[in-house]
């Protein structure tokens, strides 16, 4: 297992009001659109065979592309990097084209690959039986722990909708949401083992800070794992731990 010590997190002392409206985000979001469309970059709506460190990954359309954001690429190579116990069980939010389980699934003993999106679901599922690991990840349709409910794992993997707002269309899930910050810092505690963590991608173009202010609020120790720079963009993985609690006097 991973061998970072937790116990029980106890209740929030009080959950963060709703944050200011974001108006830079919204504007860094429509920017971004653009910019993919210009360039040629927009992979959304078409099939594509990408290759993510040298694993074959199939992005089918409305199917958020790990490669173009780079961020799916980063969190996915990170967590391979982090060695992953053979007998760990992972969890990956927001699989989309489930190049986060494939990776994990390499090293862990079972991977269970969570999204909204039907069409990331049916994306992750071929990507497991393409890299021939269908018998170590379980792809699930639903909201967030929605599916996961009563179980626990050793890491939880999670690349969220980095924008506030209300998304669009199935694909938009993937940028934008008003409230995931908020149900992934109060739900993160309840599937997690002993000794448990997760590992969050977060983006300088997004509201970084507020998922951070989010876990804090609800008693995590938050650090910086991994970074890489770019020129328009910093990418960030957070580890994110249940903090020790106090000795007693």
């Amino acid at each position: 297992m991973l061998d970072l010590a937790a116990d029980k997190i106890p209740p929030a002392p009080a959950p963060l009001g709703p944050p200011p409206v974001s108006y830079v985000g919204s504007l860094i979001g429509k920017l971004l659109a653009a910019a993919y469309r210009l360039t040629g970059k927009a992979r959304y709506d078409d099939f594509r065979l990408e290759r993510v460190g040298g694993v074959p990954i199939l992005v089918i359309p409305s199917v958020f592309n790990p490669k173009v954001p780079r961020t799916g690429e980063f969190l996915a190579i990170q967590a391979c990097a982090q060695r992953i116990a053979p007998e760990a069980d992972v969890l990956d939010l927001g699989t989309g084209s489930g190049v986060g389980a494939v990776f994990a699934a390499l090293c862990a003993r079972h991977v269970v690959a969570v999204d909204i999106n039907p069409a990331a679901v049916r994306c992750a599922a071929i990507n497991a039986r393409l890299n021939q690991l269908e018998d170590k990840i379980d792809v699930r349709e639903g909201d967030l722990f929605a599916p996961v409910t009563g179980e626990r794992f050793d890491l939880v993997l999670f690349n969220p909708p980095f924008l506030r707002g209300t998304p669009r269309d199935d694909r938009d899930r993937a940028w934008r949401s008003s409230d995931v910050a908020e149900r992934f810092a109060a739900g993160l505690g309840a599937h997690l083992k002993p000794g448990g963590m997760a590992f969050l991608l977060l983006s300088s173009f997004g509201d970084a800070q507020w998922y951070l202010a989010q876990l804090r609020a609800y008693r995590y120790e938050v650090s910086v794992l991994a970074e890489r720079r770019y020129i328009n963009e910093t990418l960030r993985v957070f580890k994110v731990v249940p903090a020790r609690p106090e000795p007693a006097p």
